[in-house]
C-alpha cells in the first residue's frame, strides 16, 4: 500500500517554528495529567457512583491499555499519513471525551471515553515525540529532547496536587473539566501556530514494518529492557491506583493530603531519573543490581515495620525511597531500549511506549486487584510482587554480554 502526500495540507511556517516548539512542550504531559490529576478524587467517585474501589480504578488500566496499544502503530501511520491532521482529530476526540465524562452518572460511558483518551493521547504523544526529530537537528534537537523528559516528568507531579484541590473545593468532575480546558487552548494554539512538519511522506509497507517488529522481537536484552520499564513504572501505577484509597479512607484524610502523597511521590521519581543522569557513566549492570537490592530491602522494611509505626509520614517516607528507586532504574533501562535501534527510532520507540505501557497497566492493576491494599503493609505486598519481578530480570535474565550494541 503507497500512501500520497497531502497536498493541501498546512506546514509549519518558518516564523512559527519558537512558537510551535513551545506548544508541544505543552502538550507533553498531557499523559501525566491525564492519569494523575483525577486520583485524589477517585474515592470520591467509588462512593458517588456507587461503585467498588475497583471498578473505578479500572478507569486508570482502560486509559494505560489503549494508550499503550495505539503506540504499536502511531509512528508508523504518521509517518505515512502525516502528524499535524491526526493531532488536532486528537486533541478534539479528547475534549469531547472530557465532557462526556464530567457529565457521565455512570462508570460505563467514562470506561468506554478513557479507552478513547488513551487513544488520543497515545496519538499525541508520538506526534510530539516526533515534532522535535522533524523541526529540529543537531546539538538543538538533543537539547530540546533533554527538556522533553524533564517536562514529562513535571506532570505526575503537579497533576494529583492540582487534582488534590479541585476535588477539595468542586467535585470529582472538576478535574475534567480542567483537561478539557487545557486541551481547548492547545487546540487554538495548535490551529493558529503549528502546522505539519514530517519532511517525507513515506509509504506505508507493512512487509517492511514487520521485519523491523521481527528485529526487535529477536533480540531478548531489548525485551528484558522494556518488561523492566513496564514493572517500573508499574510500580508508580500502584499507588496511583491504591494510594488515595489508604489516606482517604484508611488513615481519614482529606483529599488534598493525598494529593500532597502523590505530589512527594512524583518528586522521587523525578529524583531517581536525575540520579539516573548523575550516574549515566557508572558500570550498567552493577548500578541496576545494587538499586533492586536496595528497593527489596527498603520493601521489607515497610512491611516489617508497619507493627511498631504506620502513619501517613512512614507510608509516605517507605514509598518515596521505592519510586525513588524504580525511577533511577526506568531511567536507566528505558534510555539504553530508546538508543538500541537508532536506525528505526520511530517505530522502535512506538514499541518501547506501547509494550512498556500495556505490561504497566496489568501488572499494576493485577497486584492491586490480588492484594487490595488498604494500608502500609497491604502496599508493601504489593511493592514486593513487583520488586521481585524486576529482581529476577536483573539478577538472573540480563546478561551484561548481551548489552552491547550488535
Amino acid at each position: 500500500m503507497v500512501t500520497k502526500p497531502y497536498t493541501d495540507v498546512k506546514r509549519l511556517h518558518d516564523d512559527h517554528k519558537r512558537k510551535a516548539t513551545l506548544i508541544s512542550f505543552l502538550m507533553i504531559p498531557l499523559s501525566g495529567l491525564v492519569t494523575d490529576i483525577y486520583a485524589p478524587s477517585m474515592p470520591t467517585m467509588a462512593s458517588e457512583l456507587n461503585q467498588s474501589e475497583g471498578a473505578v480504578q479500572l478507569t486508570l488500566t482502560f486509559f494505560l491499555l489503549s494508550y499503550a496499544v495505539v503506540q504499536f502503530f502511531a509512528g508508523s501511520i504518521m509517518d505515512s499519513y502525516g502528524r499535524y491532521r491526526i493531532t488536532l482529530i486528537s486533541l478534539v476526540l479528547f475534549i469531547l471525551s472530557n465532557v462526556v465524562i464530567a457529565l457521565s452518572t455512570s462508570l460505563a460511558p467514562i470506561y468506554a471515553m478513557r479507552i478513547l483518551q488513551g487513544v488520543a493521547i497515545g496519538c499525541i504523544g508520538v506526534s510530539k515525540r516526533s515534532f522535535f526529530v522533524d523541526v529540529h537537528e543537531g546539538d538543538k534537537r538533543k537539547h530540546y529532547l533533554s527538556i522533553m523528559s524533564i517536562v514529562w516528568s513535571i506532570a505526575p507531579i503537579v497533576a494529583p496536587f492540582i487534582g488534590g484541590y479541585l476535588q477539595h473545593y468542586f467535585n470529582w468532575q472538576a478535574s475534567f473539566c480542567v483537561l478539557a480546558g487545557y486541551a481547548f487552548v492547545l487546540l487554538l494554539l495548535e490551529l493558529f501556530y503549528s502546522g505539519e512538519t514530517i519532511p517525507e511522506f513515506r509509504p506505508f509497507k507493512r512487509k517492511a514494518i514487520l521485519k523491523d517488529y521481527g528485529i526487535m522481537l529477536r533480540t531478548p536484552m531489548f525485551i528484558y529492557g522494556v518488561i523492566c520499564s513496564g514493572l517500573c513504572y508499574g510500580t508508580i501505577m500502584i499507588f496511583n491506583l491504591s494510594g488515595a484509597f489508604i489516606v482517604e479512607h484508611g488513615m481519614g484524610f482529606p483529599p488534598v493530603v493525598a494529593g500532597y502523597a502523590s505530589l512527594v511521590m512524583g518528586i522521587a521519581w523525578l529524583l531517581g531519573g536525575f540520579l539516573g543522569k548523575a550516574l549515566i557513566d557508572k558500570p550498567f549492570m552493577p548500578k541496576l543490581r545494587i538499586a533492586i537490592i536496595l528497593e527489596i530491602v527498603v520493601i521489607i522494611l515497610m512491611i516489617l515495620s508497619a507493627t511498631i509505626w504506620e502513619n501517613i509520614y512512614s507510608l509516605v517516607l517507605f514509598a518515596f525511597l521505592v519510586h525513588l528507586g524504580v525511577g533511577f532504574i526506568f531511567n536507566n533501562y528505558f534510555a539504553y531500549c530508546i538508543g538500541r535501534f537508532p536506525k528505526m527510532a520511530g517505530i522502535s520507540g512506538g514499541f518501547i511506549g506501547g509494550s512498556a505501557f500495556f505490561i504497566t497497566s496489568i501488572s499494576s492493576y493485577a497486584l492491586v486487584g490480588l492484594v487490595h491494599p488498604q494500608d502500609q503493609v497491604g502496599l508493601g505486598i504489593s511493592y514486593l510482587g513487583m520488586g521481585i519481578l524486576i529482581m529476577v530480570i536483573l539478577l538472573f535474565l540480563m546478561k551484561p554480554d548481551n548489552l552491547e550494541e550488535n
